[in-house]
């Protein structure tokens, strides 16, 4: 398979089924942004390489699994409406990131306000996936508002963004990062 097309320097591009649309799209923009997030969840995890810690193998599948489901998500916002999706979301894949959530949560020092994105590198790369990964997810409305029936994206991509906040708590916790709270004096 050649990596390079020539077929998208007119600015088009094809979603799945072939239909080409603009590359400015509301749907290109939407799984180009679940990439970015993905992306940016694998540079997290790269910094984590030389770390040990209890629950490290766990903690790493677990965030390669939701890699490959956001990957998925992209293909599932990447098909035209109308169109038979290949992979589609299910509530369970929703209650696993919840169920996660609950887990690692236990394990952190409650809030008593807000945190800046900081500590480990990888906690503060997570924050990016994070802020990545609202951003998806503002974008995907618009594609969810001309749907018909349950659309699963939305509310995936949004305890996702939960997901790795917590995870980059965990993180910090496991690996001895500091994390910055917000100052309210400046």
């Amino acid at each position: 398979m050649r990596i390079y097309t020539r077929s998208g320097d007119k600015g088009t591009t094809s979603l799945i089924y072939g239909q080409r649309v603009p590359k400015n799209d509301a749907r290109v923009e939407a799984y180009g942004t679940c990439d970015e997030a993905n992306s940016n969840i694998g540079l997290a995890l790269s910094y984590l390489e030389g770390e040990s810690f209890e629950g490290k193998d766990d903690f790493l599948a677990f965030m390669h699994r939701v890699q490959t489901i956001l990957f998925h998500v992209g293909a599932e916002l990447a098909t035209p409406e109308g169109k038979e999706v290949m992979w589609k979301l299910k509530k369970e894949h929703i209650q696993e990131l919840e169920e996660r959530i609950d887990e690692w949560d236990q394990h952190l020092t409650p809030l008593k306000n807000f945190i800046l994105p900081s500590g480990h590198k990888a906690s503060a790369a997570l924050h990016l996936a994070r802020t990545v990964t609202r951003r998806a997810e503002r974008v995907a409305t618009a594609i969810d508002d001309q749907s018909e029936g349950e659309n699963l994206v939305n509310a995936y991509l949004n305890r996702l963004s939960d997901l790795l906040f917590v995870a980059a708590r965990y993180v910090n916790e496991k690996c001895g990062g500091t994390e910055t709270p917000l100052k309210t004096d400046v």
